[in-house]
């Protein structure tokens, strides 16, 4: 059955990539209906609402950001779908019942523009906080329009910046010019889908005519503007991202002279307050010395641009320590630590004398740790931090703290979502084919008769970092029930710093699946569970994980999830945002890495097997990120090589499982549903 190895051009289901296309979108219906009649019975409706319920709960935690005095949370209910934009005072969230101000009602805008509205954040005017640019999904997809809206009156604001439908944002440089970077217009978008050019608009002038100040070349991903506000002479921070991975800033004021950092490409970096810190991905040589890929280094911003390279070691790496996270606060620098997956939070304070260090104190001794700015604005915090604390059988719990190591006040904490009775959190490590020892959380019941019903689940990509978290789903719909719950560290994530990310990519990929492959085998083998007991699920980037257990591993497992799903790995890069992603898995269409592509691309590869595990591929029809046609075409072609799959898609959704809670949860309850009667276990 085409398209394979040796004809892999040849796709008869090329048709199912028209998104909206008469024949596709009927071939969706059936399909639907025909999953719906077999998992979507009374037992996914009970669960798809015990788990909306458990997301609209009111006592859930409110997450919040400060804008000057104001403390702003977006919140979602079985009352509000779509959601409430709304704000209230420091002191009034520590309440119990905190006063709050409702500054946009998603649910009833989108009912007046007759729209499918979903809000995906604003960019707020530093300084005053008095107006913002609203950012709109249609469906929830990535393209957003933009609006002004004043934050005083909560109106939006008549004749003010306005922008149909278009990848990318804004960023104001003043009260009256907006920074844009859009792919909207006649030839301002890449290959990728994203902003070719950045524009100076001002204020009444129409979006079309706004002056370009800074553009690239189609093939590349993305430019980016931001404004640098410590340092009035030029003003201005380009970016050009060449890749995923790499890119080139320049200092820019906005009449056209510019200045470009002398920093590796790969390195990701931040100053305030005249200190510069760089993080570079690839080992970098100064003056002799080799920094390795990871580290963290610090410098005074005036000595770095006049030629200066004596770089101050703040952090480097081990084998299984890393650092993938640094903030500014209030002048200090914030860095968060994994060792061996354990969160740590150091506080550097720069000076000329040199770099102070200190553990940032109090913080819960718990699985993951995150700690960040309260303040939205980095130029505008007092040094107020947010904390979460959370692991796989404890609620997370929001904390208040400052820079200065403040004793942490709990603010809020989440309710339980699930009965964890007779449960517990392990630590195992599987060897993978060439020998690396591959870790994975395991969580469920102390023993086990060696049939335990396993949910495993695993990404593997882009330095993601696969956290054991509290998750309220799994919790429900699995632990409770007597399972077993597995989240896998794969190489190609970041759990363990830049190295573990690039051992599973390009030519790596594959390692990443056998990585994957030999957690299950290391569960049956310490006698956890059999392979037909096995649910795998993983979506995205782990679309090609999971959809690479069918075609190379079927024997290790019972059943698999396949969410929003990259899966068709020789038209990826032609399809939405997929040419941006060639730095992870290499480029289709040139010979050389098609020679290591192919291998992974299931859609080719898979061979027909009656007795393969049942596979659901899941998606959504607005996802503008992943294309849906990877998950359409590869059931379609399942489903005529007679294969055990199926497949149903949301109409609306994003890159995601829904734009609304209730969305969301028949998503997962459906998917859940489908592992559990596939391996036997409903």
């Amino acid at each position: 059955m085409n398209p394979t190895l040796a004809a892999p051009d040849e796709d008869p289901f090329l048709w199912l990539e028209e998104i909206d296309g008469a024949a596709s979108v009927d071939w969706v219906s059936v399909q639907n209906a025909t999953t719906l009649q077999r998992f979507g019975g009374t037992t996914t409706q009970a669960d798809a609402d015990a788990l909306a319920a458990i997301m609209d709960r009111p006592d859930n935690i409110p997450f919040i950001t400060r804008r000057g005095e104001a403390i702003y949370n977006f919140w979602r209910d079985a009352d509000h779908v779509r959601g409430l934009w709304r704000r209230t005072s420091l002191a009034s969230f520590r309440t119990e019942t905190p006063d709050w101000q409702t500054v946009l009602d998603v649910d009833a805008f989108a009912e007046a523009e007759g729209q499918d509205w979903v809000f995906h954040g604003a960019a707020v005017l530093p300084g005053s906080n008095d107006l913002a640019i609203l950012r709109l999904s249609r469906g929830g997809g990535d393209a957003v329009a933009l609006r002004e809206f004043d934050l005083r009156t909560c109106a939006f604001v008549a004749d003010g910046f306005s922008l149909p439908d278009a990848k990318g944002g804004v960023s104001w440089l003043d009260r009256d010019t907006l920074l844009l970077s859009s792919a909207w217009g006649d030839g301002m978008a890449t290959t990728s889908g994203y902003a070719r050019t950045v524009r100076l608009w001002c204020r009444g002038e129409n979006a079309a005519a706004a002056k370009v100040i800074f553009e690239t070349t189609a093939d590349r991903m993305a430019v980016g503007g931001d404004v640098d506000r410590d340092d009035p002479a030029f003003g201005l921070i380009l970016t050009e991202q060449t890749d995923f991975f790499n890119g080139t800033t320049w200092l820019a004021d906005r009449h056209g002279a510019r200045s470009k950092l002398d920093l590796p490409s790969d390195a990701g970096f931040s100053w305030q307050r005249g200190w510069l810190v760089v993080r570079p991905r690839t080992a970098w040589v100064l003056g002799g010395v080799t920094h390795p890929p990871g580290c963290v280094l610090g410098i005074s911003r005036e000595k770095f641009f006049a030629g200066d390279r004596d770089f101050s070691v703040l952090f480097t790496p081990g084998a299984r320590r890393t650092s993938d996270r640094f903030s500014w606060v209030d002048g200090r620098l914030l860095l968060a630590v994994r060792d061996d997956l354990q969160s740590r939070h150091q506080v550097f304070t720069p000076s000329d004398a040199g770099w102070s260090a200190a553990d940032l104190p109090g913080l819960p001794e718990i699985g993951v740790v995150t700690v960040g700015r309260l303040d939205e604005d980095e130029d505008e915090s007092d040094g107020t931090l947010l904390a979460t604390a959370q692991d796989p059988l404890t609620p997370m719990r929001l904390l208040l703290t400052t820079i200065d190591g403040a004793a942490p006040q709990i603010l809020k904490s989440a309710p339980t979502a699930f009965d964890a009775s007779g449960l517990i959190v392990t630590r195992h490590e599987a060897i993978s084919g060439d020998g690396e020892r591959i870790p994975y959380t395991q969580i469920g019941p102390a023993t086990s008769d060696g049939n335990a019903p396993v949910h495993l689940y695993g990404y593997g990509g882009f330095e993601v970092t696969m956290e054991p978290v509290y998750r309220s789903a799994i919790g429900k719909l699995w632990l409770e029930r007597g399972g077993t719950a597995v989240i896998a560290h794969l190489r190609g994530g970041g759990e363990f710093g830049p190295a573990w990310h690039t051992a599973g990519i390009r030519e790596g990929k594959a390692r990443t699946h056998d990585d994957f492959a030999a957690i299950a085998a290391d569960l049956v083998a310490r006698g956890v569970t059999a392979p037909s007991r096995i649910a795998a699920e993983g979506g995205s980037n782990g679309g090609i994980l999971i959809t690479n257990m069918l075609a190379r591993y079927p024997d290790r497992f019972g059943a698999l999830f396949c969410t929003i799903p990259l899966v068709d790995m020789r038209r990826y890069s032609k399809l939405l945002a997929g040419a941006s992603w060639i730095a992870e898995y290499g480029d289709p269409d040139l010979p050389e890495d098609w020679a290591f592509l192919q291998h992974i691309s299931a859609y080719h590869t898979v061979a027909a097997n009656p007795g393969a595990p049942p596979i659901l591929l899941a998606t959504t029809r607005r996802d503008d990120r992943v294309h849906p046609g990877h998950a359409r075409k590869m059931a379609a072609k399942l489903q005529q090589m007679h294969m055990p799959a199926w497949f149903y898609e949301l109409e609306s959704g994003g890159h995601g499982y829904g734009k609304t809670n209730a969305e969301r949860a028949f998503f997962t309850a459906l998917g859940y549903n489908f592992l559990r009667k596939s391996i036997g276990w409903a």
